[in-house]
């Protein structure tokens, strides 16, 4: 969680400066960290980004641990890095890069409540 934690104040950083392709990725990894973590109180583990989120929406959306909003934004989220990292161009708005730094900071806060860390969930760990 603290790597996710660092990964959404690195997002924000970026965006702040102008970086909306880079700050999209930064948040894209802060919420895939999340989706990590919580696959992990399941003894889960996947080599790919693609099987990580997959399971995140079996064993999160669709049982209804979670709603099922996080694993759409999830997945936008990647999709938005995908543009971000591989467009010759500036691809992020700065609309899109502030809704998906949003999504990734819900993203944590839930996870952080829905596995009882306690405390904040910006502070150190």
């Amino acid at each position: 969680m603290k790597k996710s934690r660092d990964s959404l104040e690195a997002a924000n950083l970026l965006r702040t400066q102008n970086y909306h392709d880079f700050a999209a990725g930064r948040a894209y990894f802060a919420m895939f960290y999340v989706a990590e973590a919580l696959l992990a109180t399941l003894n889960q583990s996947f080599s790919s980004h693609k099987a990580t989120i997959s399971a995140f929406g079996k064993e999160f959306s669709k049982t209804g641990k979670l709603d099922t909003k996080f694993h759409r934004e999830l997945i936008d989220a990647e999709e938005l890095r995908g543009a971000g990292d591989y467009s010759s161009g500036p691809a992020i708005t700065p609309e899109q890069s502030e809704q998906v730094c949003g999504w990734a900071k819900e993203f944590l806060e839930v996870a952080w409540n829905h596995l009882s860390v306690g405390g904040d969930p910006g502070a150190e760990t």
